[in-house]
C-alpha cells in the first residue's frame, strides 16, 4: 500500500481540510457571527468542487474503497442536504448556541465523513468504520441542547438503541466473515449460500442497519430523539442520515447478497408493509410536528425500501432519485419548523392555526412540502413515488405496490391536517408576523425550488439511471 491510494479519495480528503480548517477557525476567530459565515463558505465551497470530480469507476485499498458516478452523486446530494442544514441552523445557532456553534459544524463534517465511508466502502469492515463513525458524533449533536431536558434523554435513548442495533450487525458480519472467509462484499457473494446460517446473519445485519433507517420494529428510539433533539439536528437525522444508511444497504444488497435473494426478500417484504403502515398510523395521532414527521420518515423509509427490495438497476435510480426528492421536501418541512420554533418557541400542530393570514410564504412553503411528501401531483414527491413503485411492479411485486399505494391515500389525511390547521382552521391567538433570517429564507428558496422544479425535469431521472446501470 501507498499514498496513491488516497487519490481517488477526492470527497473525503476535501472533508478533512474543512474539518481542520473549521476546527482553527474557531479557536481563532472571537466574533462566532462572522465564524459561522465561514464555515459555511467552506462547505459551500467543498460542495462546489465536488461536482467538477469525475473519476468514473475506481477502487483503492485493495478493493476496500470503492467509487463511481452514482457513489460521487450520492455524496454530493448529501452535501447539498448538509448545506441546508447550516443555513437553517444558523439562527439557531446564533440566539441558543453562539458559543458552541464551532462544535456544531466540527461534529456534524465528522458525521458526514463517516457517511461518506459507509457509502464507499467495498467490505464490511470499511461499512462497520463509517458506520460507526457517523453514528458517535451523532449522539453529541442529538445532545446539544444540554440545558434542555428532552435533548439529555433523546441522546441517552439514541445511545442506548445504537450500541444494541451495533452488537446486532457486528454479530451477523461475524457469521459473515466466519462463514464466508472473507469481508469483501464480492468474496462473499460467491461464497454465500442460502443456508440456515447465512441467513440468519444476513437478518442480523440487515436488523441492525434498520436502525439507521429508521424500519419498523427497529424504530422505537425515533420520535423521542427527533422530538428531544434540536430541529437541525433532527432534519439531518431525517434526511441525511436516512440517505447514507439507505443507499448503503442497497449497494450491499446488491454485492453481497444478490445471488441467493430468498434469504432477504421474504424479511425484507414484511418489514415494508410493517413500516408504511406503522408509520402512517402513528402519524396520524401525532400533535407535536417534530414526532409527527417522525413518524412521517418511518413511513418513507418504507417507501425507500421499495427500490431497495427490486435490486436492480431501475430500483437503484428510483431509490437515489427518491432520496434526493426527499432531501429537498422534507428539509423545507423543518426549514419552516425551525424558522417558527427559532422566534416563537411553538412545536404543536394547533399552533399553526391561522398561519397563513400571519405568514402566508412560510404557509406556503409548508404546504407544498406536505403535497409533495404526500405523492400528489405534480409536485416532485409524486415523481419519485412513481418511480418507487414502478422498481416494484418491474419485479411483479402487484400485492406490496397495492399496500404502499393504499398507505399513500392514508398519508395524505394526515399531511393535510396540517395544511387545514395553517390555511382553514382559525385562531384567536395566531403566530405573530415575523421574517426569517437571510440564511433560513435562502434555505427555504431551495427547497421550494426542488420540490416545484425537479419532478418536471426528466434529465435529472434519466441521468441517475445511466449512471445506475454503472453501478
Amino acid at each position: 500500500m501507498d499514498y496513491s491510494n488516497f487519490l481517488i479519495m477526492n470527497h473525503e480528503i476535501s472533508l478533512v481540510v474543512v474539518m481542520i480548517l473549521v476546527l482553527l477557525a474557531d479557536l481563532f476567530i472571537s466574533n462566532k457571527k462572522r465564524f459561522q459565515y465561514l464555515a459555511i463558505g467552506l462547505f459551500a465551497i467543498h460542495t462546489y468542487l465536488s461536482f467538477r470530480w469525475n473519476i468514473g469507476d475506481a477502487e483503492s485499498f485493495g478493493g476496500m474503497y470503492i467509487t463511481s458516478d452514482i457513489h460521487c452523486f450520492v455524496k454530493n446530494f448529501l452535501n447539498i442536504g448538509t448545506f441546508l442544514v447550516f443555513l437553517f441552523a444558523f439562527e439557531w445557532n446564533k440566539t441558543k448556541n453562539l458559543s458552541h456553534c464551532g462544535e456544531f459544524y466540527f461534529i456534524t463534517l465528522s458525521t458526514l465523513f463517516g457517511m461518506y465511508l459507509m457509502i464507499s466502502s467495498g467490505d464490511f469492515l470499511l461499512f462497520y468504520i463509517g458506520l460507526e463513525t457517523a453514528s458517535i458524533p451523532m449522539a453529541t449533536l442529538v445532545a446539544f441542547n444540554k440545558k434542555e431536558q428532552d435533548s439529555p434523554e433523546a441522546a441517552a435513548k439514541y445511545v442506548l438503541t445504537a450500541a444494541f442495533s451495533s452488537g446486532v450487525m457486528l454479530f451477523g458480519i461475524s457469521l459473515i466473515y466466519g462463514t464466508c472467509g472473507s469481508l469483501y462484499f464480492f468474496d462473499v457473494m460467491e461464497n454465500f449460500t442460502p443456508s440456515p446460517l447465512h441467513i440468519m446473519a444476513t437478518i442480523f445485519f440487515m436488523a441492525g442497519l434498520g436502525f439507521k433507517i429508521s424500519l419498523v420494529p427497529f424504530h422505537l428510539w425515533t420520535a423521542d430523539t427527533y422530538q428531544g433533539a434540536p430541529t437541525p439536528v433532527t432534519a439531518f437525522l431525517s434526511v441525511i442520515s436516512k440517505g447514507a444508511a439507505a443507499f448503503a444497504m442497497f449497494c450491499i444488497i446488491v454485492k453481497a447478497f444478490a445471488n441467493y435473494p430468498e434469504a432477504w426478500e421474504r424479511f425484507l417484504w414484511w418489514i415494508i408493509v410493517i413500516t408504511i403502515t406503522v408509520g402512517n398510523l402513528f402519524a396520524i395521532r401525532q400533535k407535536n410536528l417534530k414526532r409527527f414527521l417522525a413518524f412521517s420518515s418511518i413511513s418513507q423509509a418504507g417507501y425507500i425500501m421499495l427500490g431497495v427490495y427490486a435490486a436492480t438497476p431501475q430500483g437503484m435510480a428510483a431509490t437515489v432519485f427518491y432520496l434526493f426528492i426527499y432531501m429537498f421536501t422534507n428539509l423545507a418541512a423543518f426549514g419552516v419548523i425551525s424558522s417558527i420554533e427559532n422566534k416563537t418557541g411553538k412545536l404543536m400542530m394547533n399552533d399553526y392555526n391561522g398561519l397563513y393570514d400571519t405568514n402566508p410564504k412560510l404557509a406556503f412553503v409548508m404546504m407544498l412540502a406536505m403535497f409533495s411528501l404526500g405523492g400528489i401531483p405534480v409536485f416532485a414527491g409524486f415523481f419519485s413515488k412513481f418511480f418507487i413503485f414502478a422498481s416494484a411492479m418491474q419485479l411483479g411485486e402487484y400485492v406490496l405496490v397495492f399496500i404502499a399505494l393504499l398507505n399513500t391515500v392514508i398519508s395524505l389525511f394526515y399531511y393535510l391536517l396540517v395544511v387545514k390547521a395553517m390555511f382553514i382552521n382559525k385562531s384567536e391567538t395566531p403566530i405573530a408576523k415575523f421574517k426569517s433570517d437571510p440564511m433560513t429564507r435562502l434555505g427555504l428558496i431551495v427547497c421550494t425550488l426542488g420540490i416545484l422544479v425537479l419532478g418536471l425535469i426528466s434529465p435529472i431521472y434519466e441521468y441517475i439511471q445511466s449512471i445506475s446501470f454503472g453501478m
